[in-house]
């Protein structure tokens, strides 16, 4: 019979674990760690589980060192369509560089084709491989994280279950669960970026993005005009100074609500605008290229400043 289930825990607050009411032996305080149940008075082991449930990466041969990780082969991911727990037959050659005669590279030839086709076994593991190979190039192009990437992937898969893909394409919905993964981990980024990589039009990355919104009910939180501002600050190469006066006129814009109910984009550029001018850096920079940056028009940049330039008391330039 386990320990467990002979003495009862409870939780001691001085040590922040959990503990018996006694050691059997001597009745002493017994503490629990993540490791083992062991008596603090008479040292007694009352139970272990030390269990490391992580890859293995100790490789046994004579002539491999600790942090050789051949042996236990590529770590799980979700950004393939099999986890990642397939197998590739490589070129094979000799210890002096040289392959196999024409035969066996012939046949060998036959044999990575074949293995090549019998990865899918359905078109529908087919369609899934096509949907993370997009996901993998745009995220690349983009300079995304790779975790990211992974939640992207694991939204595609959900989109693939719950019968979203008829009738939509497959390079739609895998913009669009890449851009709903930045939009569900707070990372920054325009919609159209996600465009330019992609190889299907806007309008049907939205009507995905709707979709998959709609029917799996992500947790998207509306962006932070803050998180756009070292983005477009380093697009248009402006100096760390401009940046901390851009947050400072956020602060302030966000002291009079000027950001609710408005394009966080859009603020941004007017924040970086009105920093320009304070600080005096940059004034190359003009109100058209901020524009560009964030994606808005140049009356929507300069309306927000003038609002910014009268919530903080200052002459409209």
């Amino acid at each position: 019979m386990q320990t467990d289930a002979i003495y009862k825990r409870t939780f001691d607050e001085s040590s922040g674990k959990q503990n018996t009411n006694g050691c059997p032996e001597c009745g002493g305080r017994v503490n629990t760690t993540d490791h083992e149940t062991v008596c603090e008075d008479c040292g007694l082991v009352l139970a272990e589980s030390a269990i490391d449930r992580g890859p293995e990466w100790r490789s046994f041969e004579d002539d491999a060192g600790e942090s050789d990780a051949r042996r236990t082969g590529a770590p799980l991911t979700p950004t393939r369509h099999d986890d990642g727990l397939s197998t590739e037959i490589g070129q094979t050659v000799n210890g002096r560089g040289k392959g196999p005669s024409g035969a066996k590279r012939r046949r060998l030839s036959r044999l990575r084709r074949e293995h090549q086709r019998t990865k899918f076994g359905s078109k529908r593991e087919r369609n899934q491989m096509e949907g993370l190979f997009e996901i993998d190039r745009m995220g690349s192009a983009l300079g995304l994280p790779e975790p990211v990437g992974e939640q992207a992937s694991v939204l595609f898969k959900s989109t693939q279950e719950a019968g979203l893909l008829p009738g939509r394409s497959i390079e739609a919905m895998a913009t669009a669960s890449l851009y709903a993964a930045c939009r569900c981990s707070e990372v920054a980024r325009l919609l159209d970026e996600f465009v330019r990589v992609s190889r299907v039009d806007e309008s049907s990355v939205t009507n995905a993005y709707k979709a998959l919104n709609r029917e799996l009910g992500l947790p998207t939180p509306p962006p932070s005009p803050d998180a756009y501002l070292p983005q477009f600050a380093s697009e248009l190469g402006l100096e760390p100074v401009v940046e901390r006066r851009a947050y400072a006129v956020l602060e302030v814009a966000e002291e009079h609500d000027i950001v609710n109910g408005r394009n966080p984009a859009g603020v941004a550029a007017a924040c970086l605008l009105v920093a320009v001018r304070e600080v005096g850096c940059g004034l190359g920079v003009t109100q058209t290229m901020i524009a560009d940056v964030a994606g808005v028009a140049p009356r929507t940049v300069r309306k927000h400043r003038d609002e910014l330039l009268d919530a903080s008391g200052k002459p409209v330039a």
